[in-house]
């Protein structure tokens, strides 16, 4: 799939709340947790252009991903695709490129994602290991230079 990243600008952050609302919609519904207005609003109040990038698709709007500074590394925010662009590889080959940049700075990554969300195992053939589960979300982290052993072995289970 032809694809490439741009950096978010602030007039990118409705699109992003939209999209954000779409795809979280059935894992939020499924925790009973889903709400129109919060879904949106949370990604209002914690949306940082500097750290974000759209991902683009024959230059057509598919999705974003926030790689945010944090004291022990980086976290990974905010990564949503398109539903015309999920099941074809992107959001395997945009992680792959963000976890290639945080190995060169030797950073580890940390997200969390919906508890019986696909994506965690997205997450999990990438390196990341389970650090802790609440009662909707888990949290997850990638060791700097992705923990290959660990990712290796979790691979087939």
């Amino acid at each position: 799939m032809d694809w490439g990243l741009r950096s978010a600008r602030a007039a990118d952050i409705e699109t992003i709340a939209e999209l954000r609302a779409t795809v979280m919609r059935p894992d939020l519904e499924r925790l009973g947790r889903f709400d129109p207005h919060r879904v949106r609003q949370r990604l209002r109040d914690s949306f940082s252009a500097a750290h974000t990038s759209v991902i683009e698709t024959r230059g057509a709007f598919a999705g974003s991903v926030t790689l945010r500074p944090a004291e022990d590394g980086r976290w990974l925010e905010h990564f949503y695709l398109a539903p015309h662009a999920q099941g074809r590889g992107l959001g395997s080959a945009v992680l792959s490129r963000l976890l290639e940049r945080t190995d060169a700075e030797n950073v580890a990554v940390r997200l969390d994602v919906l508890r019986g969300s696909a994506a965690g195992r997205l997450y999990e053939r990438h390196g990341f290991v389970v650090e802790s589960v609440g009662p909707v979300d888990v949290f997850m982290v990638r060791p700097p230079g992705g923990g290959r052993a660990a990712g290796g072995a979790r691979a087939g289970r």
